[in-house]
């Protein structure tokens, strides 16, 4: 299980990064309200536990903003703030849950499990968006019924956009997660395989599906 932790000071964030991978959790930690929003969107968490007071934004705006994206992962606010004002707002802007600092380490761990029972849901095996089809299990796309001869890259890249349709993703959002963090190569790559897979779907009529957001990447159009 991915968790997203969103914590500005370093001592909480360490001792509840080694609390959770005691559990085996899998920990990515940020400090920030720009940073946090951008791993919302583009990663694939099963929770984000959020703190509400962080630079470059805060977590009503992060989770409101997340879930405006379409941003489904459950979140769990952590705050000092015990109002009931802050309480409502944070659940109304989206949160699942609200947790009080300073908080016992036995009630976040069963509140991030039952969270995370709250998530769970069959995987996703097919994707649809703008008359496209992607298949997950066979590894075979189709825009109507007329499938798309896709190499692996072409296909990982493809069942990104779809993925995240309707979202603007940069070129390096998309370098890293098809290619990898260990690429060395130039972002340049991304347009080369964007330009193939735009005439494979023009030529299986799919016409301006790969949109380009001119200066930031590519976005899926639904």
């Amino acid at each position: 299980m991915r968790i997203l932790l969103v914590e500005d000071n370093i001592e909480i964030a360490d001792a509840v990064t080694r609390m959770l991978e005691r559990e085996r959790y899998a920990i990515v930690h940020v400090g920030d309200g720009e940073s946090a929003l951008g791993q919302l969107i583009d990663g694939e968490f099963d929770l984000a536990l959020l703190d509400l007071v962080i630079p470059k934004g805060d977590g009503f705006s992060v989770c409101a903003k997340a879930r405006e994206a379409g941003v489904t992962t459950p979140v769990l606010m952590l705050t000092a703030r015990d109002a009931v004002e802050d309480r409502v707002r944070g659940l109304d802007c989206g949160a699942d849950d609200y947790l009080v600092k300073p908080f016992v380490a036995q009630e976040l761990l069963a509140r991030v499990r039952a969270l995370l029972r709250r998530g769970e849901r069959p995987p996703q095996s097919v994707l649809d968006a703008g008359g496209l089809r992607v298949d997950l299990t066979a590894r075979r796309a189709f825009v109507s019924e007329s499938e798309i001869a896709l190499g692996t890259t072409e296909f990982r890249l493809l069942e990104y956009l779809a993925r995240n349709a309707g979202l603007t993703l940069s070129r390096q959002q998309i370098l890293d997660r098809v290619w990898g963090d260990e690429f060395a190569g130039s972002s340049n790559i991304v347009d080369v395989y964007v330009g193939q897979l735009r005439r494979k779907l023009r030529k299986a009529g799919a016409e301006n599906l790969i949109a380009t957001v001119w200066g930031v990447g590519y976005r899926l159009v639904t």
